[in-house]
């Protein structure tokens, strides 16, 4: 591994000046995660020792780390990694810096297709020659969305979701989406029930209203429904809404079964939970059960996007929600977002009434089954996933330093996602290795190289 991403630091890590180079030594650890919130840093005298370096030069560096909140000193004990309160998400997952860019499988993405290239350059051609006055100029939500809401119904009708465009609300994407929803549901206190690992980005957006996660316990099939009931009906109340992945974009990987989600939706309108369903991966799986929102439809917020299906600068979300939510669902978006930008609708409305959207999404299918099949062959059949999906769920033996070997993956240039970044309830340590982003020779080296890595 490079400089500046590891711990023990050596002396030729350190370059000049050198307080300052010994304080992002010490950052860049605790980002790759060799330095964990709790760890004792070595006494001023002994780091000097090891490194060559003056006492007062790591007194300096230590004094830079402590401002930047990385750091606490107390007097007699020593100087620790922080635990909180800094409020960090480990997003994207690979950060630290290395002299060699890694193979990256952390983070979920679509095949960058040589086609998405040319769909861009064909749209920003075509604005360019003919720029739309609503597109440049508008400055009303309720424009916009009349300008665009046929285009989102007809995305969310390939999804699945037969809903009126008055009821769609159109944001920058599917967290922010996802966001207005869980603004929607409930006071400072009240509970969200998830599975036992979930969206990497639920915790810290609950977290931010005041809301607390309960996880919910969980078969190969998802979430168990009769857990589920018991979790409300012993609530007292404070359980307001169940929050699901049941397409494929959850860690797991997992496509539910049209029985279970009929389950899962008869058993939150028996208990009056409020369902938000994240179907960050849109029409990406093909031949797969209607949405648990369109068996409920008076009970769920359901959210979807184009960046994980198309491209991930296509930052478009389409949020459909139920008739006595939606004024709040708005007021909410106009106090955050204020109204999606009109450009990117422009070009998302130019693939999708083209026919290129679908297209893409037959190309990123075809990519994607050939992906997969290339993961299972390597990693084995303990890695799940499904044939379109864009990543596989590998689950570590028990005992096993999750950490240690994402560092070691990272020291060989390949950089997956933790399982304990997606954990509610569910320790045991995986792994989320994604298959979009790299080309197809540079996945089947990284795939080698996590199997290689694997104990046993």
């Amino acid at each position: 591994m490079g400089p500046m991403s590891h711990w023990p630091l050596t002396r030729t890590d350190i370059t000049r000046p050198a307080y300052r180079s010994l304080a992002q030594g010490v950052a860049a650890a605790i980002d790759a995660g060799s330095l964990r919130p709790g760890d004792r840093l070595p006494p001023h005298r002994e780091l000097a020792w090891q490194l060559g370096l003056s006492v007062q030069t790591v007194s300096r560096a230590y004094e830079e780390l402590i401002r930047a909140d990385l750091i606490s000193g107390e007097v007699g004990r020593g100087s620790f990694v922080k635990s909180g309160p800094r409020e960090t998400i480990e997003v994207p997952w690979f950060r630290a810096p290395t002299d060699r860019p890694p193979i990256d499988m952390s983070m979920m993405t679509p095949v960058a297709l040589p086609q998405i290239v040319e769909a861009w350059r064909a749209s920003l051609l075509r604005i360019a020659e003919r720029p739309p006055d609503p597109a440049m100029f508008s400055f009303r939500p309720r424009q916009t969305m009349a300008l665009y809401g046929g285009m989102a119904a007809g995305w969310l009708a390939r999804c699945g979701m037969v809903v009126p465009a008055q009821r769609i609300l159109i944001t920058n994407g599917t967290t922010p989406a996802m966001f207005i929803a869980l603004g929607c549901i409930g006071n400072p206190g009240d509970e969200i029930a998830t599975e036992s690992s979930t969206c990497h980005t639920l915790r810290p957006a609950a977290s931010s209203l005041h809301l607390k996660l309960r996880g919910i316990a969980c078969d190969a099939r998802g979430m168990i429904p009769e857990a589920l009931e018991q979790a409300a009906r012993s609530s007292n109340g404070r359980l307001k809404s169940v929050f699901l992945l049941p397409s494929g974009a959850g860690p797991f990987a997992r496509i539910m079964d049209r029985e279970r989600r009929e389950d899962l939706a008869r058993i939150a309108v028996a208990t009056g939970l409020i369902i938000l369903e994240n179907d960050a991966l849109g029409p990406v799986a093909a031949r797969r059960p209607p949405p648990i929102s369109s068996l409920a439809p008076e009970n769920s917020f359901y959210f979807t996007g184009l960046s994980k299906s198309l491209s991930p600068g296509l930052r478009m979300g389409f949020l459909a929600m139920p008739d006595a939510l939606a004024e709040r669902a708005l007021n909410r978006h106009l106090a955050v977002a204020w109204m999606a930008t009109p450009m990117i609708a422009e070009i998302a409305r130019d693939w999708i009434a083209s026919g290129l959207a679908d297209d893409l999404l037959a190309a990123q299918r075809a990519q994607l089954v050939t992906r997969n099949r290339l993961a299972q062959r390597i990693l084995g059949l303990r890695a799940s996933g499904f044939p379109q999906g864009l990543h596989r769920w590998l689950p570590l033996p028990a005992g096993c330093d999750e950490r240690a070997l994402l560092s070691e993956a990272l020291a060989r240039g390949v950089a997956v996602a933790p399982g304990a970044g997606f954990a509610i309830t569910d320790t045991a340590p995986a792994l989320r290795i994604c298959l979009g982003a790299p080309s197809l020779r540079d996945l089947e080296r990284a795939l080698q190289i996590v199997a290689s890595l694997l104990p046993g």
